[in-house]
Protein backbone atom coordinates (compact mmCIF):
# COMPACT_ATOMS: atom_id res chain seq x y z
CA UNK A 1 0.00 0.00 0.00
CA UNK A 2 1.32 3.58 -0.69
CA UNK A 3 2.12 5.25 2.59
CA UNK A 4 2.36 9.17 2.69
CA UNK A 5 5.40 10.47 3.65
CA UNK A 6 3.74 13.27 5.56
CA UNK A 7 4.19 12.56 9.44
CA UNK A 8 0.93 13.45 11.70
CA UNK A 9 -1.32 13.28 8.18
CA UNK A 10 -4.92 13.40 9.37
CA UNK A 11 -8.03 13.81 7.77
CA UNK A 12 -9.34 17.28 6.24
CA UNK A 13 -10.97 19.00 8.59
CA UNK A 14 -14.06 19.24 6.47
CA UNK A 15 -16.40 16.24 5.77
CA UNK A 16 -19.07 14.91 3.04
CA UNK A 17 -19.62 16.85 0.17
CA UNK A 18 -16.88 20.34 -0.27
CA UNK A 19 -17.45 22.83 -3.09
CA UNK A 20 -15.34 25.90 -4.07
CA UNK A 21 -15.99 28.41 -6.68
CA UNK A 22 -13.51 28.57 -8.79
CA UNK A 23 -12.57 32.22 -10.23
CA UNK A 24 -10.53 35.08 -8.36
CA UNK A 25 -13.60 37.71 -9.15
CA UNK A 26 -13.95 39.54 -6.38
CA UNK A 27 -17.35 40.84 -7.36
CA UNK A 28 -18.06 36.41 -8.02
CA UNK A 29 -17.13 36.10 -4.41
CA UNK A 30 -19.52 38.70 -3.29
CA UNK A 31 -22.35 37.24 -5.20
CA UNK A 32 -21.81 33.37 -4.32
CA UNK A 33 -20.19 33.41 -1.10
CA UNK A 34 -22.96 34.56 1.12
CA UNK A 35 -25.28 31.84 -0.24
CA UNK A 36 -22.96 29.34 2.14
CA UNK A 37 -22.91 26.83 -0.52
CA UNK A 38 -18.97 26.97 -0.99
CA UNK A 39 -15.87 25.77 1.48
CA UNK A 40 -13.95 28.34 -0.53
CA UNK A 41 -12.63 29.49 -3.76
CA UNK A 42 -9.91 27.99 -5.79
CA UNK A 43 -7.42 30.68 -7.88
CA UNK A 44 -4.55 29.98 -10.91
CA UNK A 45 -1.92 32.22 -12.91
CA UNK A 46 -5.21 32.11 -15.95
CA UNK A 47 -8.01 33.07 -13.80
CA UNK A 48 -6.18 35.92 -12.11
CA UNK A 49 -5.71 37.18 -15.63
CA UNK A 50 -9.23 36.99 -16.39
CA UNK A 51 -9.93 38.84 -13.47
CA UNK A 52 -7.01 41.45 -14.18
CA UNK A 53 -5.03 40.47 -10.65
CA UNK A 54 -1.41 40.79 -10.52
CA UNK A 55 0.24 37.34 -9.94
CA UNK A 56 3.18 38.39 -7.12
CA UNK A 57 2.66 37.71 -3.78
CA UNK A 58 1.78 40.96 -2.29
CA UNK A 59 -1.32 41.29 -4.84
CA UNK A 60 -2.44 37.34 -3.47
CA UNK A 61 -2.23 38.22 -0.20
CA UNK A 62 -4.49 41.32 -0.53
CA UNK A 63 -6.46 38.55 -2.60
CA UNK A 64 -6.51 36.15 0.16
CA UNK A 65 -8.11 38.78 2.55
CA UNK A 66 -10.79 39.25 0.90
CA UNK A 67 -11.93 36.22 0.46
CA UNK A 68 -11.35 34.75 4.01
CA UNK A 69 -12.80 37.95 4.73
CA UNK A 70 -16.17 37.10 2.74
CA UNK A 71 -16.28 34.14 5.23
CA UNK A 72 -14.02 31.20 2.77
CA UNK A 73 -12.18 28.53 5.03
CA UNK A 74 -9.70 27.81 2.82
CA UNK A 75 -8.18 30.04 -0.65
CA UNK A 76 -5.90 27.97 -3.29
CA UNK A 77 -3.44 29.79 -4.47
CA UNK A 78 -0.82 28.45 -7.18
CA UNK A 79 2.42 28.73 -7.09
CA UNK A 80 4.77 29.46 -10.54
CA UNK A 81 8.43 28.95 -12.07
CA UNK A 82 10.23 26.83 -13.97
CA UNK A 83 12.46 25.30 -11.45
CA UNK A 84 11.97 23.62 -8.48
CA UNK A 85 14.01 25.85 -6.56
CA UNK A 86 11.63 28.67 -7.96
CA UNK A 87 8.03 26.85 -7.29
CA UNK A 88 9.54 26.16 -3.61
CA UNK A 89 10.37 29.66 -2.96
CA UNK A 90 7.06 30.90 -4.25
CA UNK A 91 5.01 28.60 -2.38
CA UNK A 92 6.59 28.82 0.64
CA UNK A 93 5.54 32.96 0.46
CA UNK A 94 2.21 31.71 -0.27
CA UNK A 95 1.56 29.67 2.29
CA UNK A 96 3.18 32.36 4.80
CA UNK A 97 -0.11 34.50 4.11
CA UNK A 98 -2.17 32.16 6.16
CA UNK A 99 -2.89 28.47 7.30
CA UNK A 100 -6.61 28.71 5.33
CA UNK A 101 -3.94 28.96 2.12
CA UNK A 102 -3.54 25.80 -0.06
CA UNK A 103 -0.61 25.86 -2.61
CA UNK A 104 -1.53 24.57 -5.51
CA UNK A 105 1.83 22.88 -7.70
CA UNK A 106 1.48 21.56 -11.75
CA UNK A 107 2.05 17.60 -11.50
CA UNK A 108 4.76 17.84 -13.87
CA UNK A 109 8.42 16.06 -12.22
CA UNK A 110 9.52 18.97 -11.43
CA UNK A 111 6.19 20.17 -9.79
CA UNK A 112 6.29 16.44 -7.72
CA UNK A 113 9.56 17.57 -6.30
CA UNK A 114 8.36 21.03 -5.26
CA UNK A 115 5.66 19.53 -4.16
CA UNK A 116 7.30 16.99 -1.44
CA UNK A 117 9.53 19.61 -0.41
CA UNK A 118 6.86 21.90 0.67
CA UNK A 119 4.78 18.95 2.42
CA UNK A 120 7.99 18.34 3.88
CA UNK A 121 7.55 21.65 6.16
CA UNK A 122 4.06 21.44 6.95
CA UNK A 123 2.67 23.37 3.80
CA UNK A 124 -0.89 21.98 2.19
CA UNK A 125 -0.77 21.01 -1.10
CA UNK A 126 -2.97 19.99 -4.38
CA UNK A 127 -1.02 18.50 -7.50
CA UNK A 128 -3.58 20.19 -10.21
CA UNK A 129 -3.19 19.75 -14.10
CA UNK A 130 -4.57 15.47 -13.98
CA UNK A 131 -5.32 14.00 -17.02
CA UNK A 132 -4.59 11.00 -16.52
CA UNK A 133 -5.66 8.08 -14.12
CA UNK A 134 -2.29 7.32 -12.82
CA UNK A 135 -1.32 10.47 -11.62
CA UNK A 136 -4.07 10.36 -8.86
CA UNK A 137 -1.44 7.88 -6.97
CA UNK A 138 1.54 10.30 -7.19
CA UNK A 139 -1.06 12.67 -4.87
CA UNK A 140 -1.36 9.96 -3.21
CA UNK A 141 2.26 8.70 -2.20
CA UNK A 142 3.31 12.37 -1.52
CA UNK A 143 0.35 12.83 0.89
CA UNK A 144 -1.40 15.49 -0.95
CA UNK A 145 -4.16 17.35 0.35
CA UNK A 146 -5.93 17.45 -3.32
CA UNK A 147 -5.31 16.69 -6.60
CA UNK A 148 -7.14 18.04 -8.98
CA UNK A 149 -8.29 16.19 -12.14
CA UNK A 150 -9.85 18.68 -15.38
CA UNK A 151 -12.81 16.52 -16.16
CA UNK A 152 -13.84 18.70 -19.27
CA UNK A 153 -10.23 18.90 -20.78
CA UNK A 154 -10.14 15.07 -20.46
CA UNK A 155 -13.42 14.85 -22.53
CA UNK A 156 -11.83 17.43 -24.86
CA UNK A 157 -8.98 14.81 -25.39
CA UNK A 158 -11.63 12.19 -26.63
CA UNK A 159 -11.85 10.13 -23.45
CA UNK A 160 -14.91 9.74 -20.83
CA UNK A 161 -14.11 11.94 -18.17
CA UNK A 162 -16.96 10.41 -16.16
CA UNK A 163 -15.42 7.28 -16.49
CA UNK A 164 -11.98 8.34 -16.02
CA UNK A 165 -12.84 10.53 -12.40
CA UNK A 166 -14.39 7.04 -11.17
CA UNK A 167 -11.35 4.86 -11.71
CA UNK A 168 -9.28 7.92 -10.58
CA UNK A 169 -11.66 7.63 -7.52
CA UNK A 170 -11.50 3.59 -7.03
CA UNK A 171 -7.45 4.24 -7.33
CA UNK A 172 -7.52 6.47 -4.30
CA UNK A 173 -9.45 4.17 -2.29
CA UNK A 174 -7.74 1.07 -3.25
CA UNK A 175 -4.65 2.40 -1.58
CA UNK A 176 -6.17 4.17 1.41
CA UNK A 177 -5.10 7.54 0.54
CA UNK A 178 -6.74 10.43 2.21
CA UNK A 179 -5.86 12.65 -0.40
CA UNK A 180 -9.79 14.57 -1.74
CA UNK A 181 -9.82 14.52 -5.70
CA UNK A 182 -10.77 17.77 -6.06
CA UNK A 183 -12.48 17.86 -9.67
CA UNK A 184 -11.97 20.86 -11.60
CA UNK A 185 -13.15 21.69 -15.43
CA UNK A 186 -16.63 20.84 -14.74
CA UNK A 187 -19.33 22.37 -17.27
CA UNK A 188 -22.41 20.95 -16.13
CA UNK A 189 -24.26 20.99 -12.91
CA UNK A 190 -25.11 17.20 -14.08
CA UNK A 191 -21.41 16.22 -13.80
CA UNK A 192 -21.46 16.52 -10.18
CA UNK A 193 -24.43 14.98 -9.70
CA UNK A 194 -23.66 11.91 -11.11
CA UNK A 195 -20.21 11.97 -9.79
CA UNK A 196 -21.27 12.37 -6.28
CA UNK A 197 -23.31 9.15 -7.01
CA UNK A 198 -19.94 7.22 -7.92
CA UNK A 199 -18.44 8.87 -3.97
CA UNK A 200 -16.78 11.75 -5.56
CA UNK A 201 -17.54 14.81 -3.13
CA UNK A 202 -14.83 17.73 -3.95
CA UNK A 203 -15.56 19.99 -6.78
CA UNK A 204 -14.78 23.61 -8.05
CA UNK A 205 -16.94 25.14 -10.69
CA UNK A 206 -17.27 28.98 -12.15
CA UNK A 207 -20.03 30.97 -11.44
CA UNK A 208 -21.94 30.08 -14.69
CA UNK A 209 -22.33 26.92 -13.13
CA UNK A 210 -22.99 27.63 -9.77
CA UNK A 211 -26.40 29.70 -11.15
CA UNK A 212 -27.42 25.87 -12.89
CA UNK A 213 -27.61 25.11 -9.36
CA UNK A 214 -30.70 27.38 -8.95
CA UNK A 215 -31.97 27.54 -12.49
CA UNK A 216 -35.19 24.88 -11.89
CA UNK A 217 -37.96 26.49 -13.14
CA UNK A 218 -40.67 24.02 -11.12
CA UNK A 219 -38.71 25.24 -7.95
CA UNK A 220 -38.83 29.08 -9.21
CA UNK A 221 -42.59 28.65 -10.26
CA UNK A 222 -43.38 27.00 -6.47
CA UNK A 223 -41.91 29.48 -4.47
CA UNK A 224 -43.85 32.59 -6.82
CA UNK A 225 -46.95 30.38 -5.91
CA UNK A 226 -46.06 30.24 -2.25
CA UNK A 227 -45.86 34.32 -2.25
CA UNK A 228 -48.72 35.09 -4.17
CA UNK A 229 -50.82 32.44 -1.67
CA UNK A 230 -48.83 34.50 1.55
CA UNK A 231 -50.02 37.80 0.05
CA UNK A 232 -53.88 36.54 -0.62
CA UNK A 233 -53.53 35.39 3.03
CA UNK A 234 -52.73 38.88 4.37
CA UNK A 235 -49.08 38.06 5.05
CA UNK A 236 -47.17 41.32 6.09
Amino acid sequence: MIQSQRVGLVEPKHQGICLFLDTADIQQWQHWLPTGLFYGVTTNPVLLEQAQVACNVSQLKALANQAFALKAKEIQLQTWGTTVDSLVKTGKLLAAIDERIVVKVPITKIGTEAASLLIAEGIRITLTGVYAIHQVLIAAALGADYVAPYLGRINDLGRNGREDLVAMQRSRAGVGSTTRILVASIRSVDDIALLAAQGLDTFTFSPLVAAAFFEVAATNQATTDFEQAAQRMGSQ
